[in-house]
Parts: C-alpha cells; sequence; structure tokens
C-alpha cells in the first residue's frame, strides 16, 4: 500500500543532495509520532527473519515543473508517495499527516494538500512489469584471493553489472521471507537507466534507475510495488514509478 501526499510548493528547485536525504527521516518522524513503538521496533530491530525494514519513499515530484539542466525542478502541485507492504505503517503516516499542513523536505516547504492511500495493484496472473523511478542499489561482498585478507567488504554493484541479476535475486528472496511469503519468484532485466549517485544519511550510494519483468505470487509483487526494488529502500532507492 501507498500513501500518496498531494503537496504545492513555491520553491523552483529541490537541491540534488536533498532530493531523497530528508525521506528517512521524515517517515521515522511520522511514526514516532502516531505509533512510536512500532517505530521503534523497526528502527531498532527491522522486521522478519531477516530484520530488514519493509519500506520506501519516491522523490518528490512536480510534473508541470520547469525542466533544466543540471537542476531538480520544483513549483506547483505535485506529490511525494510513501509506501510499505505493512498496512500498520501507512495507517499511522496518514494519522500522522492528518493535521499537518507543511511538510520540511530538506529545506523545501511543501504544503500538504491532500492524503490518498493508493492499494497495490492484484497482480492476479503472477505477473508484473517494473520500472523504477530512483536508482537501485545493491551491495555484493569483495573476495579476497585465497589465502589473502580482506574479506567483509562489500563494492556497489551496478544494475548492468555480471552478477547483478544473481544479488537482485537473492534480495527478492530474502524480502519474501521476511514476510513469510511464497520466495519463489523470478526476474527478468528489461532496461537500465543512466548511472546516478545521490546523498543520504549513510553517505553517498551508486545505482541506476531499472526495468524488470517478474513472476512471482501476487502477494509477493505487491508488497514489492508498495516497498520497492533492490536495497536502502528507506532512502529513497528502488522505488516503483506509479
Amino acid at each position: 500500500m501507498r500513501l500518496r501526499i498531494e503537496v504545492t510548493t513555491q520553491a523552483s528547485s529541490i537541491p540534488w543532495d536533498n532530493l531523497l536525504r530528508p525521506g528517512r527521516g521524515l517517515i521515522y518522524n511520522l511514526l514516532s509520532e502516531a505509533a512510536p513503538d512500532l517505530a521503534t521496533r523497526l528502527h531498532e530491530e527491522g522486521w522478519g527473519r531477516h530484520r530488514i525494514v519493509p519500506f520506501g519513499h519516491g522523490a518528490p515530484t512536480f510534473p508541470k515543473a520547469r525542466r533544466t539542466p543540471g537542476v531538480y525542478g520544483a513549483g506547483g502541485r505535485g506529490w511525494l508517495e510513501l509506501g510499505s507492504p505493512l498496512p500498520e505503517v501507512v495507517e499511522a503516516w496518514q494519522r500522522a499527516l492528518a493535521d499537518r499542513q507543511v511538510l520540511d523536505w530538506g529545506g523545501v516547504a511543501l504544503q500538504v494538500r491532500k492524503l490518498v492511500p493508493v492499494e497495490a495493484p492484484a497482480f492476479a496472473d503472477g505477473k508484473a512489469e517494473f520500472r523504477t523511478a530512483t536508482p537501485v542499489v545493491l551491495k555484493a561482498p569483495v573476495l579476497a584471493p585465497a589465502g589473502a585478507s580482506g574479506g567483509g567488504r562489500h563494492r556497489e554493484l551496478l544494475p548492468y553489472e555480471e552478477g547483478f541479476m544473481e544479488a537482485f535475486h537473492h534480495n527478492l528472496r530474502r524480502k519474501a521471507e521476511t514476510l513469510d511469503l511464497d520466495p519463489e519468484v523470478t526476474a527478468t532485466r528489461t532496461w537500465v537507466g543512466a548511472k546516478r549517485s545521490f546523498t543520504v544519511k549513510s553517505g553517498r550510494r551508486v545505482g541506476a534507475p531499472l526495468g524488470v519483468e517478474l513472476q512471482g505470487s501476487p502477494a509477493l509483487l505487491r508488497a514489492l510495488w508498495s516497498w520497492g526494488l533492490g536495497q536502502a529502500n528507506p532512502a529513497g532507492f528502488g522505488w516503483i514509478a506509479p
């Protein structure tokens, strides 16, 4: 399930370094206000056997903003989407936002106009075509040569690199197991966008937008649509385009 927050702003742009970074803090702020025990559990323990945090968000979107090279345009009417496969999380966001008139998005004021809960598509045939609006990021272990030290390190694995789809399938199965859903899922890469990096709380993360065709249980496909693809979804990565 997603919560679409319809907003307006007088700002003409959002700095690239703040395009995704404010989202995680906003999400926990809203949860702490409406469901403090749930917020503490997710922050300290995660969810399920893999202790993953099952929520995500997109970037503020303003369809009629002026497009200028090198600038993320804002202005006028737009929206911000938050999502989670856990209904209690989305319901808590909605309660916390009921009386909010303004959101501070990294120094950009977003006036809240309307809250629109959006149910996930049915995916009754067990098939879905997804394309992300923000980069997908995954980390892969760096294997040290036999007899050498240096194990335990990781590197960013981009969607067009060898080994990405294997790691991507592993991530999909972990998400299914986190929610006690059928982990049998297959993914076919259909498109990869340009490499991008964004600043988040943990530093800069590198990835690229991704298009995939998935086959799996309808429940898992609905959960992924609400959650996102790849890792670091709470930081805004891997958000599936509406």
